[in-house]
């Protein structure tokens, strides 16, 4: 092309060629304004997908192991379920203040960090936890937040930290039945805890709440039980204490007696003659 530009150019017709070429830079000078001083296009994280217009964004069924980096602070709805998160660490939502959805099921978290809930800001309305393999949780990790909670189908560990929590969230009125308890702390006629480590307690399998309606008290039986194993340890302790001092008087008892056979062993050291003895031998 540029051999046929020349050609045209010497082939006459220059000055309207030039012409031509100097009204098409300048309309491209706006053009290139308008390239520069144009917005960034926001952030969006590896595998997901960013929605502008309704500040959404996806990154459902991404395969992903963490909570990705780079979510836009001005995200409303995030979707992070159907993939292999195993934790959420502290400070995973900090700068997310406009959130008001959070969908985090179907993952294989087992744990979060301690506040790992508790930057939440107070505009969220939904949380999403259900499907994961959560066993315990407490006030502490959730902090304040009033979102309407899903935490179905999870292996609960039922105990006076779950009802603490149970009691606090704004759990979603059609999924709390799911909340099963997988085990649950053992009530103190249940046997001892080291006796029989594989047992579930008497209250696997049954919703928590139905449990707590019925009267169920967890933290009243970890109390019992506590107190329960602070007895038997001070008891222990006490005949400890008592074997070892029956132990040492009857070793002390051993050894004076031995000491005074030695003593009455040996042979009676015979009388020296003093200066008293001499004087009155002499009257």
């Amino acid at each position: 092309m540029r051999t046929g530009w020349r050609e045209e150019r010497r082939g006459g017709g220059g000055g309207g060629g030039g012409a031509a070429w100097a009204l098409s830079s300048w309309l491209c000078v706006p053009l290139l304004f308008s390239a520069l001083w144009r917005p960034a296009s926001p952030q969006c994280p590896d595998g997901c997908h960013c929605a502008s217009d309704t500040a959404t964004v996806l990154c459902s069924d991404a395969g992903l192991r963490e909570v990705p980096d780079g979510i836009p602070p001005e995200t409303v709805s995030l979707h992070l379920e159907r993939n292999h998160i195993r934790t959420i660490p502290e400070g995973a939502f900090l700068n997310l203040a406009h959130l008001r959805d959070l969908y985090l099921s179907h993952n294989r978290i087992d744990s979060l960090s301690s506040g790992a809930l508790r930057h939440l800001g107070p505009e969220v309305r939904l949380l999403d936890l259900s499907h994961n393999q959560l066993r315990h949780a407490s006030r502490e990790e959730f902090g304040s937040t009033r979102a309407k909670t899903r935490l179905y189908h999870n292996p609960w560990h039922c105990d006076c930290a779950l009802q603490e929590l149970m009691e606090t969230l704004n759990l979603e009125p059609e999924t709390v039945n799911g909340i099963v308890c997988e085990s649950s702390v053992r009530g103190v006629g249940e046997g001892s805890r080291w006796e029989d480590p594989g047992s579930q307690g008497e209250h696997a399998g049954q919703p928590l709440v139905r449990l707590l309606d019925s009267g169920v008290n967890f933290c009243s039986l970890q109390r019992k039980t506590t107190d329960v194993a602070m007895l038997v340890t001070m008891f222990v302790w006490f005949f400890m204490v008592i074997v070892y001092v029956v132990y040492y008087v009857r070793q002390n008892q051993a050894e004076a007696r031995r000491h005074l056979e030695y003593l009455k062993s040996l042979p009676s050291p015979r009388k020296t003659p003093t200066e008293t003895d001499t004087l009155s031998t002499g009257f």
